[in-house]
């Protein structure tokens, strides 16, 4: 057997290995495991992702024709926990256009659960703890630290990501020839984060960054204050962006401004607008005060084997698919 396929076979049981330990780790917590739709009616409005959709051939009655591939199972969970379901998770591949190389492949296996009467601050302890019981599966660990958004830029960049005008902004990244014709303030406060901050992460530790920008909220609660933030956090293993997780709005009318203010960036950027989740809005301030959270388990894999390439810890990439 050639080495590339005893390496990937090496992979495929670590990889059912860790599925057996999410089951028992979420048993044991008493959240169910649930599957939810894989097509769509709605798609993602998110300006920076894009999407796959399909269209249906069947019966006119039968729904919307056009359905897009899911991008993450966000929007049924929530719906679930909203008509009154339990705490739940699901483990499933998701979809995402454009995205293929070393880090990305564009249908990848996603890890999304939701608790009902936690906050961010709550769950984010949590999916460290889950982090570190995947990694004791090849005997190793991590250090977990955790730092705000403001901490964070203040302590590598020596700046308030809050305070700082764009010019202030732009200056660490002045190597990187960057074209700045229609960036906005939170496009070079991601830049700074992907450029400077994320690659200075240590390399064998669980880092956790809260608190995000109000204007960075996408669908989590804004907490008033001086500044308001987003009450979100980011989890890093290493240098490498491994889990994304809000405390959940539940206001639909909130929820509906921040899907259209999408599409109207969508638009500006002269992207197509896209058909925003009318299912969730119907249910969305029904929603329970809970916290949710969505980890990339690839990415997991890689750091567990060790490897800097996602096509080591799968059964065929995209190119071989």
């Amino acid at each position: 057997m050639a080495a590339d396929a005893r390496n990937r076979h090496t992979a495929l049981r670590m990889r059912a290995r860790l599925g057996a330990l999410i089951r028992d780790f979420f048993a044991e917590r008493q959240v169910v495991e649930v599957e939810t739709p894989i097509l769509s009616a709605a798609g993602n409005t998110e300006p920076n992702i894009d999407g796959f959709s399909t269209t249906f051939a069947g019966p006119i009655g039968a729904g919307a024709r056009e359905r897009f591939l899911r991008t993450s199972p966000e929007y049924p969970l929530k719906r679930l926990l909203a008509d009154g379901f339990v705490d739940c998770y699901e483990l499933g591949r998701v979809f995402r256009n454009g995205e293929a190389g070393t880090s990305h492949n564009p249908e990848f296996t996603m890890l999304e659960w939701y608790r009902v009467g936690f906050d961010h601050r709550r769950l984010m302890l949590e999916c460290a703890q889950f982090v570190r019981a995947a990694l004791a599966l090849v005997e190793r660990d991590a250090e977990v630290s955790a730092a705000s958004y403001r901490e964070w830029f203040r302590r590598g960049l020596g700046m308030d990501p809050f305070a700082a005008d764009e010019t202030a902004l732009r200056a660490p990244l002045s190597e990187y020839r960057i074209d700045p014709e229609g960036l906005t303030r939170d496009d070079w406060l991601d830049l700074l984060v992907t450029h400077c901050l994320q690659p200075a992460l240590p390399d064998h530790a669980l880092t956790i960054v809260y608190d995000f920008p109000a204007s960075q909220c996408s669908l989590a609660r804004i907490s008033p204050g001086h500044p308001p933030v987003a009450e979100r956090f980011e989890l890093y293993l290493g240098q490498h962006e491994l889990a994304n997780g809000y405390h959940e709005l539940n206001d639909a009318a909130e929820q509906r401004a921040r899907f259209e203010h999408d599409n109207a960036r969508r638009r500006a950027r002269g992207r197509r607008e896209l058909p925003i989740d009318e299912n969730l809005l119907a249910v969305l301030d029904r929603l329970p005060d809970c916290a949710g959270v969505a980890l990339g388990v690839d990415r997991l894999l890689m750091y567990m084997l060790g490897t800097r390439d996602i096509r080591d810890v799968l059964a065929f990439p995209f190119a071989e698919a």
